[in-house]
């Protein structure tokens, strides 16, 4: 691998963000990494699925889509990201060995007003955005396996969420988690995340 093809942790980014959480049975979701535990209420995950699209002045210009299941190490809460895609190939491989992140290619089409797809993956549409509090910081860690341990790395920033209606569907490698509506769908018109550490 040419690691001169992605720019070196931290990335600094910056963007339009739609999520959305929802509460999937336990039965639909792997083995976390390890020496962490799923999180549930009961008895079902929370599963979060989100679009980002990262634009200037990031390292690197893409749109990406993934699922995350929250879970624990010990008291701490951290997100694992479970499926992860991506346009840019820098983007892809840098993930790869600099955050063990497991990010594949796709193709995207999105539309920020209200629409979202990432072709034989998934797609989201919304409604109208309301802005529910100022620019709010943010803070958590991802954990992600590798090489038979939890790795664990730090994102930090700062987002402005609204709340927004939307109605997913998934297919492909995310068809287990069928169509439906989630519990809370939040929209970030802009953000901003340190993503690693120095």
């Amino acid at each position: 691998m040419d690691l001169t093809t992605y720019p070196p942790s931290p990335w600094d980014l910056h963007g339009h963000a739609l999520a959305a959480v929802f509460l999937l049975p336990r039965s639909t979701i792997g083995d976390p990494p390890p020496g962490t535990h799923v999180v549930t209420v009961g008895g079902r995950a929370v599963v979060t699925t989100a679009f980002f699209r990262y634009a200037e002045p990031s390292p690197l210009q893409y749109d990406e889509v993934m699922a995350t299941v929250l879970v624990r190490q010990g008291l701490r809460l951290r997100v694992w990201i479970t499926h992860i895609w991506v346009d840019s190939p820098a983007s892809r491989d840098g993930g790869r060995a600099l955050w063990a992140i497991p990010k594949d290619l796709a193709a995207f089409d999105v539309d920020p007003e209200d629409t979202y797809v990432a072709r034989g993956i998934a797609s989201a549409t919304t409604g109208a955005v309301r802005t529910i509090v100022p620019r709010l910081p943010l803070a958590f860690r991802i954990a992600q396996e590798r090489d038979g341990r939890a790795l664990v790395t730090r994102v930090r920033g700062s987002i402005r969420p609204g709340l927004a209606r939307s109605r997913w569907r998934f297919t492909g490698p995310l068809a287990h988690l069928g169509e439906r509506r989630p519990l809370l769908t939040l929209v970030a018109r802009r953000f901003h995340l340190v993503f690693g550490s120095r």
